[in-house]
C-alpha cells in the first residue's frame, strides 16, 4: 500500500493540470460542444498525463542525488528511499506503453490530421529525456525546452480535432505563457535555495534575480501584445471584436502575479499561484467565461 501511494505521489498528479493545454484547440476552434472531438481530446489528456508521469519518474531517477540536497524535493519517494528505483522504472515503462499505444489507436480514428498524436507524443518524450540528462544544464535553452512541452500539448489537440479555425496567434500566446510559467519557477528556485541553488540545478548558477525578472518583463509584455493581436486579427472571432473584452483579464492576471512576487514576496510559479491566490483564480475563471461567451454566443 505504501509503495502504491509513493508511486502515485511520484507520478505528480497535481502536475496533470498542465495537460489541459490539449483542450485549447477544441475550445478556440469552436468545437467545445462536439461530443466526438471533446471525447477524443479527453482521451488524449489522459494519455498525456501518463506520458508526463513517466517523464517525471525518469527525471526523479536521474536527479536522485541532487534532489536529496533540495529542502523540499528530498522528501519525494525516490530520493527519500521510500520507492525503489526498480519499481519506479517498471512503472514508467508501463505508463509509456499505455500512452504510446493509446496514441497510435487515436491516430487511426477519422479526422486525425498529420503528423498525428503518436509522433508528437514520441517527440515530447524524447525532448524531455534529453532535457533530463543534458538540456536542463544549458542556460536559456532549458527554459525554452520546458515551454516547448506546452506547445506540443496544444499541437496534440490540433491534430485530433481537425483544427480549421485555430489562429496561429494562439501558438505564440501559448509559447509566451509557457515561458512565463517556466521563468516563474526558475525565480522560485533561486529565492528558495539561495546560495545552494546551483548545487541542486547546475544551470541556476547562470541565472540571478535581476536577469530572471528582466526576462519575465519581456515575456509578460510580449504576452499582452500577442494576445491583443489575437483578439482582433483571428479569422474566426466575432466581427464586432467582442474578444477584445477579455484583454483586461489578461492584464490583471499578469499584474496580479507580478504584485504577488515583488510586493507580497509569495513566490511560486504562476500555474501554482493561480490555485492559491483567490483573486488570481477568480480572474482566470472570469476570463474563461468571457472568452467562451465571445467565441460561441456573441457572434
Amino acid at each position: 500500500m505504501i509503495t502504491i501511494w509513493a508511486l502515485l505521489k511520484t507520478m505528480r498528479p497535481r502536475q496533470w493540470a498542465k495537460n489541459v493545454f490539449v483542450f485549447a484547440v477544441v475550445v478556440f476552434d469552436e468545437k467545445l460542444f462536439d461530443a466526438v472531438y471533446v471525447s477524443k481530446t479527453f482521451v488524449a489528456f489522459i494519455l498525456l498525463c501518463f506520458l508526463s508521469s513517466a517523464v517525471y519518474i525518469i527525471n526523479d531517477i536521474a536527479d536522485i542525488k541532487k534532489d536529496q540536497l533540495h529542502p523540499k524535493k528530498k522528501f519525494r519517494p525516490i530520493p527519500a528511499g521510500i520507492l525503489s528505483k526498480n519499481v519506479a522504472l517498471v512503472a514508467a515503462v508501463f505508463l509509456l506503453i499505455v500512452a504510446f499505444g493509446g496514441a497510435l489507436l487515436l491516430d487511426t480514428l477519422p479526422h486525425t490530421l498529420a503528423p498525428g498524436l503518436f509522433p508528437l507524443a514520441l517527440f515530447y518524450f524524447i525532448l524531455n529525456v534529453l532535457y533530463s540528462f543534458w538540456l536542463k544544464n544549458v542556460v536559456i535553452l532549458d527554459t525554452l525546452i520546458v515551454a516547448a512541452g506546452f506547445v506540443i500539448r496544444v499541437a496534440a489537440g490540433a491534430v485530433l480535432v481537425d483544427a480549421r479555425r485555430f489562429s496561429p496567434w494562439l501558438y505564440v500566446c501559448v509559447t509566451l505563457l509557457a515561458l512565463f510559467i517556466v521563468l516563474g519557477k526558475r525565480r522560485r528556485e533561486i529565492t528558495l535555495l539561495a546560495h545552494q541553488a546551483d548545487s541542486h540545478r547546475a544551470v541556476l548558477a547562470n541565472y540571478n534575480l535581476p536577469f530572471i525578472d528582466q526576462m519575465i518583463g519581456v515575456v509578460s509584455t510580449s504576452s499582452i501584445i500577442a494576445y491583443s493581436f489575437y483578439t482582433f486579427s483571428a479569422e474566426n472571432l466575432p466581427k464586432n471584436h467582442a474578444m477584445m473584452l477579455t484583454i483586461p483579464f489578461v492584464l490583471y492576471g499578469i499584474f496580479r502575479y507580478l504584485y504577488l512576487i515583488h510586493v507580497k514576496n509569495e513566490g511560486g510559479a504562476p500555474d501554482e499561484l493561480v490555485f492559491k491566490d483567490r483573486p488570481l483564480l477568480f480572474n482566470f475563471i472570469l476570463w474563461g467565461i468571457a472568452a467562451i461567451s465571445a467565441l460561441y454566443f456573441l457572434k
